[in-house]
């Protein structure tokens, strides 16, 4: 069992140096998110706004969908690196626009975040693959995107203890102040993130010949179906992921009435689960193989949303979406890996451009079903039917990938060396 441990423990080492600092950008830049999407829909809430929250949102969503496919062509020509770096730019922008709380600047800042934060979406992990090797990627991706939720803990506890603090020494009364102190925040990690990002090497893509499967907009898509396949699951989990998960703060606040502090000790919790699932996934890949341990810790999840949706309990809710978060979004940096095996190094961008942009579409649609579900709806009716939804697509998204990929499993190995893999949209199948 020791050398077992040892084997599992040594898979996590032996990264290059833009490898190795890239994980410093996503601890500064994912505290930064992860605040924005735990506190920004209750900050609207404080200002009397939360009635925007989902038009801001489709608006946000709106503009990531058309940012993906420009940003992804571009970083091929300008290298990642600097793609990345607008798109930080953009974030830390966008964060202190947020601060006046004027609904005109939100509608600028929502859009420059959307924008902003596809821009990065897109070509970090291009990025990645073009400085891992194949038998790297699937601890590395396991890493990266555990590091994201464990920053995202840290800084949901600093974050929910600090900002109301800061905000007493400072006589600042209003409802708003602790979160108008956690944006100002965020923003400020916003903009440090661009220097670590100017610590990595510059980079150049090599340039890609016009060959087969080359179309608009620098597009590469060989096989057609596939992409579809690859796409369509990542999409399903978007539309029920957009109707609910950003809105999952609102609803434990108002069912069991709590404050900014309780609510991010709630998702901070919920973070570390997610964290020790993530870095646990590539073991269970290599015993159930990839789409089997996919599919088997997002089926064990959708129980959990029962729980999370229904239970009257608040030690069961915050247990259940621990648990939940957890399952389902252990799978997606294994799912990332296995897809970007089944396509060509020309086909990178393209890929991660759809997986991104089928994201944001399904979170541009979704708001607006919650938005209308909710104005026609009472609260515990409306967020019944919410649920009930989410459990349905999951439910889908999961039985397609079993059925159109288990026979593509490889159970007991991590990535071949002979295939090179690519990119992942963070989230690709959830982002909680």
């Amino acid at each position: 069992m020791t050398v077992a441990f040892t084997r599992y423990l040594r898979g996590f080492t032996g990264f290059g140096r833009d490898a190795r600092l890239f994980l410093l950008t996503t601890i500064v830049f994912g505290a930064a998110l992860s605040l924005y999407w735990i506190d920004f829909n209750l900050y609207l809430e404080s200002i009397g706004l939360g009635w925007a929250v989902p038009w801001l949102m489709t608006i946000s969503q709106l503009a990531s969908f058309l940012v993906a496919l420009p940003a992804s062509a571009i970083s091929d020509r300008i290298g990642r690196r600097k793609v990345m770096a607008g798109g930080m730019g953009l974030v830390a922008i966008a964060l202190f626009a947020f601060l006046p709380g004027n609904l005109p600047l939100m509608v600028v800042g929502v859009v420059s975040l959307g924008a902003g934060q596809m821009a990065v979406n897109v070509v970090q992990v291009p990025f990645i693959a073009e400085h891992t090797t194949p038998d790297q990627r699937n601890e590395y991706f396991s890493l990266w995107s555990a590091i994201g939720f464990l920053t995202g803990l840290v800084a949901a506890l600093v974050g929910g203890v600090g900002a109301p603090i800061i905000a007493t020494a400072l006589h600042l009364g209003s409802a708003a102040a602790p979160y108008q102190i956690l944006l100002a925040g965020i923003a400020i990690l916003g903009a440090l993130a661009l220097g670590t990002v100017w610590m990595l090497t510059a980079d150049q893509p090599a340039a890609r010949t016009r060959g087969k499967g080359m179309g608009r907009f620098g597009m590469v898509i060989v096989n057609r179906g596939l992409f579809f396949r690859l796409l369509l699951p990542g999409f399903l989990t978007a539309l029920g992921a957009g109707q609910l998960i950003p809105f999952l703060n609102v609803f434990i606040q108002t069912k069991f009435s709590l404050g900014l502090t309780e609510i991010n000790a709630i998702f901070a919790f919920s973070s570390l689960g997610t964290a020790l699932a993530i870095l646990l996934q590539p073991a269970v890949a290599r015993r159930f193989g990839r789409i089997g341990s996919i599919v088997l810790v997002q089926g064990m999840s959708i129980p959990f949303l029962v729980v999370l949706g229904f239970s009257p309990l608040l030690w069961t809710v915050i247990g259940a979406l621990a648990v939940r978060n957890s399952l389902m979004n252990a799978g997606g940096p294994i799912f990332d890996a296995f897809a970007m095996e089944r396509i060509s190094p020309a086909e990178r961008a393209t890929l991660s451009a759809g997986m991104t942009m089928l994201w944001a579409l399904g979170w541009v649609i979704a708001p607006l079903y919650y938005g209308a579900l909710h104005a026609w709806l009472a609260f515990t009716p409306a967020f019944a039917v919410d649920f009930v939804t989410i459990i349905v697509l999951y439910t889908v998204a999961t039985s397609l990938l079993w059925a159109w990929f288990r026979k593509d499993d490889r159970v007991g190995e991590s990535a071949p060396a002979a295939l090179p893999i690519a990119t992942q949209a963070p989230a690709l199948l959830e982002h909680a």
